[in-house]
């Protein structure tokens, strides 16, 4: 039987780093809570909307309201619980793949080490400034690198490639955070990525049921999965605060996954007192040579449910939706809770530098589904009324982990995040917008500060537009 941890009841001293998924524990929550009044149902909204994280119980009782109405009050629910806490902002951010050499037989992966169809490659220092500086012309600020698991791309690999990104300078370009995702380290080889400046660290369980588990991860390490499930503790102890959680929607029941999810939440909570940054859910997507035909396969409908629901489960984590999903999809969720997606994505190798139209399977990991430019996004995002951001300052003011936590909570990171967004968006209204775009993310720009009930602040603002225009660079709040 797992070790169940629960706020409040335990000090970091007394908790091994050992699995806390109890997986007869989850179904049980879920049965408990089957078929739910719609009073409870709502009730657990109100308790969401006031800024309160969701237990376990509450979590499925919202899984578990099924009728058509009751759904549409969770998705209400969520996009009402992103704008108190959230605002109009939404953070954009690309993948870099580093390399994709890889030891683990993942059977849905398209890096996994028996697939002889994939082209192997890992990015020489000139390679990355290439990638980066086409990056950099398109207008990113943020990047998450992303590796296969293998001993060429060790602690110290990982860490000087996050400096060499770090180091290429574009005329106005310039990378402010990289993030990374790459397989679990050991204590001291989390310190060391730590110390070249990384922000996040997104290991991602897959799924947390331990037998679905097995069943797809069929060799390597990363079929271990205790190895897995204990990562960021490691991360945490190693110091980094800022950690990312995620699911393979698709390879276990979705409504288990999302309880996963919560329990990994929770953890944290009990353990470190601090949440993850971000949460993420991608569905399974075909790959080189692999076909999709998921025994848990996640309805479109579905899919923008579960959503809203960890919106509400967790009010101060951002959503990461990635460009996996398509563009009419990612439009609707972006409603329901999502604050992070990526923009003018190519997960090819060498990609951005090689400028193909045409996806190569067998040069990436997975197929994704929007393959919109930046700018196009940039502009489907403004139309929306949404304000497009590269602000990276919580990091750089180390509001993050447990300092994160006092400002998001209580929803004051609304402060911060929607004048950052227009500050970093004005930066890229200046830069790299065309015409049409400008003029219409300026018209946004307008449209909210007006919005502003604190004359000071909001002059202190206006200011900080006025010198963005005038050629300065990298202000924030």
């Amino acid at each position: 039987m797992s070790v169940i941890y629960h706020p409040q009841k335990y000090k970091l001293e007394d908790l091994p780093m050992q699995n806390f998924i109890d997986s007869e524990e989850i179904w049980e929550i879920l049965k408990r809570n089957e078929n739910p009044s719609p009073e409870r149902v709502r009730e657990v909204i109100a308790r969401s909307l006031d800024k309160h994280r969701l237990s376990l119980e509450e979590t499925a009782v919202l899984i578990n309201a099924n009728t058509l109405d009751l759904i549409e009050e969770i998705k209400n629910g969520a996009r009402e619980l992103k704008e108190r806490v959230y605002g109009k902002r939404i953070v954009l951010f690309a993948p870099l793949y580093i390399g994709n050499l890889c030891v683990n037989n993942c059977a849905y992966c398209g890096f996994r080490t028996d697939n002889k169809k994939q082209k192997r490659i890992t990015l020489s220092s000139e390679e990355i400034k290439a990638e980066v500086e086409m990056l950099e012309d398109s207008g990113h600020k943020r990047l998450i690198l992303v590796y296969g698991e293998h001993p060429k791309y060790d602690a110290e690999f990982i860490a000087e490639t996050v400096r060499n990104v770090y180091s290429v300078k574009k005329g106005n370009g310039e990378i402010r955070r990289v993030n990374i995702n790459a397989a679990p380290m050991d204590i001291e080889g989390f310190k060391v990525v730590k110390d070249a400046g990384i922000g996040t660290y997104q290991v991602f369980q897959e799924t947390y049921d331990r037998n679905a588990y097995l069943k797809v991860h069929l060799g390597g390490k990363k079929r271990d999965y205790d190895w897995r499930i204990t990562a960021l503790d490691r991360a945490q102890e190693a110091g980094i605060d800022d950690v990312g959680i995620g699911a393979l929607l698709g390879l276990y029941d979705w409504r288990f996954e999302v309880l996963g999810l919560l329990r990994h939440v929770n953890h944290f909570e009990a353990v470190y007192n601090v949440g993850p940054h971000t949460i993420s859910f991608p569905r399974l997507k075909q790959a080189s040579g692999f076909d999709v035909k998921p025994e848990f396969e996640v309805s479109d409908e579905e899919f923008t449910r579960l959503v809203a629901i960890l919106r509400l489960a967790v009010p101060y984590t951002g959503l990461i939706l990635t460009a996996r999903e398509p563009a009419h999809i990612r439009d609707e969720v972006l409603q329901f809770g999502v604050s992070q997606i990526d923009g003018g994505t190519n997960i090819e190798m060498k990609g951005y530098s090689s400028r193909k139209d045409q996806q190569d399977l067998d040069h990436e990991q997975f197929t994704i589904g929007d393959n919109r430019t930046l700018n196009e996004v940039m502009e489907e995002l403004l139309g929306h009324g949404y304000l497009p951001s590269f602000c990276t300052a919580c990091y750089r003011l180390k509001r993050t982990g447990e300092h994160f936590m006092e400002f998001s909570v209580p929803g004051f990171i609304k402060r911060f995040c929607q004048p950052n967004a227009m500050l970093t968006m004005a930066e890229y209204l200046e830069d790299y917008a065309p015409a049409e775009t400008r003029e219409k993310g300026y018209k946004l720009i307008a449209e909210n500060l007006k919005e502003y009930k604190d004359d000071q602040f909001r002059e202190k603002l206006i200011d900080r537009l006025e010198r963005v225009k005038k050629g300065e660079r990298d202000l924030y709040f």
